[in-house]
């Protein structure tokens, strides 16, 4: 009997995880990838608890084990004169699992490994780079290359990121472009060895605790912690565009920023904060922030849309790396029975559950993210006014989209969304 084809067209987190997730006996998973995925970036990334359950069911945890992943022991908030605001012990367990630190090199390979293991449930999956996609017949499950190759499959996944081409295939033209957030983001990875020798940053933190740190300051912040089992440490460093001194509009997370613009952008801040941007032997990663707008449809025909294509949000949660977890969970649970003798109605109806149950939820998540980005201190009083938990239960709270889907239908929903969250979908605003 013939294989289900599916095309995962991307081989970035969410692509990955979710061929790792449809793979399957009398399934052939491709993916397809544009670059030549020989340049995966230097940087942190964590799975909250509701992508950390994921991670473990699809049998993650004992490929990542070597890597020295971190659990997070507490969040902490502090202004830039070093003075404690918040400390937050992390009470993850009552989710079901941990928040957890990874390189984000170490989770790429970890799901490239898994996902192509002779071993593994299923035929392994085929990684084909070089090999841009540009346009989809998502009726007809045909997608076109750039070099003129055209791929047919069963069901197509769009996991081709914020710039996607798929999305314009689902949506049609004018479909809403990324949106600059009027926030950009410098991005450092630092031996932790060197940044010990500061005694100004040391007398304030230890870098090799397993801790979040938020130092919040006028209108800008630094997000930091430890990684590798604290021989890494990773600084993203937030500033408004308009006090930015160099040019941030650029639409790569490995465009190269200037070192000496990003000090002058934190030149009102203390030494133990200059300190940390001192450590770096490398020049910083620069790129704009952005996001799209909740989508009106993820789903057209034999096509759906995940992750960044689908739902992308600035990093302010942390969850954009889990929001892609969750919907390769929703994949494999609603796909779980199709295969090759499964109805295009069929198909098309499970795609179509996926969509109905993870849209409201990943749409709410990009608009905490949102408001999580305003400015974090009181200009009046000079104190972080920024909670970082306010929305924790919501986005953790979460034990698969069956399961979830079946609390949802349980409770009062208005207009798509659960009555009682704190935080209706017409929150999803620009930040200005």
């Amino acid at each position: 009997m013939a294989d289900l084809r599916i095309i995962v067209v991307g081989g970035g987190i969410a692509g990955l995880v979710a061929a790792l997730a449809l793979r399957a006996p009398r399934r052939e998973v491709i993916v397809l990838e544009a670059s030549r995925m020989n340049k995966e970036l230097g940087a942190l990334i964590s799975l909250q608890p509701n992508a950390s359950k994921i991670a473990t069911s699809l049998g993650l945890d004992s490929i990542l084990a070597s890597t020295g992943p971190m659990e997070d022991k507490a969040f902490r908030v502090y202004n830039p004169e070093g003075q404690k605001q918040m400390d937050i012990p992390s009470d993850f367990q009552k989710y079901g699992a941990q928040r957890i630190i990874y390189h984000r090199v170490d989770l790429h390979n970890a799901l490239k490994e898994a996902c192509t293991a002779p071993h593994g449930y299923g035929k392994p999956v085929q990684i084909i780079p070089s090999s841009r996609v540009l346009t989809a017949d998502c009726e007809k499950g045909i997608v076109n290359l750039e070099s003129g190759t055209t791929y047919q499959g069963d069901i197509i996944i769009g996991a081709d990121g914020i710039h996607s081409n798929l999305r314009t295939s689902v949506l049609g033209q004018g479909v809403s472009a990324p949106k600059p957030t009027g926030l950009s983001a410098y991005r450092l990875l630092l031996d932790t060895a060197d940044l010990e020798r500061s005694k100004a940053f040391t007398s304030v933190i230890n870098p090799r605790e397993a801790a979040t740190i938020m130092v919040v300051g006028h209108d800008r912040r630094i997000v930091m912690g430890p990684g590798r089992d604290g021989s890494v440490y990773g600084v993203v460093a937030i500033v408004p565009d308009e006090h930015m001194k160099e040019d941030s509009d650029m639409k790569s997370w490995t465009s190269e920023g200037d070192t000496t613009k990003l000090f002058e952008s934190f030149a009102e801040f203390p030494e133990w904060i200059k300190d940390v941007l001192r450590a770096s032997n490398t020049a910083p990663a620069l790129y704009q922030l952005r996001d799209i707008d909740p989508l009106p449809n993820w789903v057209r025909g034999r096509t759906i849309l995940i992750g960044d294509a689908a739902h992308a949000m600035l990093p302010t949660q942390g969850q954009g790396a889990s929001q892609s977890f969750e919907d390769a969970e929703a994949l494999q649970a609603f796909l779980r029975d199709v295969n090759k003798d499964t109805s295009e109605a069929e198909i098309k109806h499970c795609l179509r559950e996926v969509y109905e149950t993870r849209h409201a939820r990943a749409s709410l998540i990009q608009a905490y993210s949102r408001q999580q980005a305003k400015p974090g201190m009181d200009p009046a009083t000079m104190k972080v006014k920024l909670n970082p938990v306010e929305f924790l239960d919501y986005n953790c709270k979460y034990d698969g989209a069956k399961a979830w889907r079946q609390k949802m239908n349980k409770q009062n929903v208005v207009e798509g969304v659960v009555s009682h969250t704190t935080v209706p979908l017409k929150v999803v605003e620009p930040l200005s």
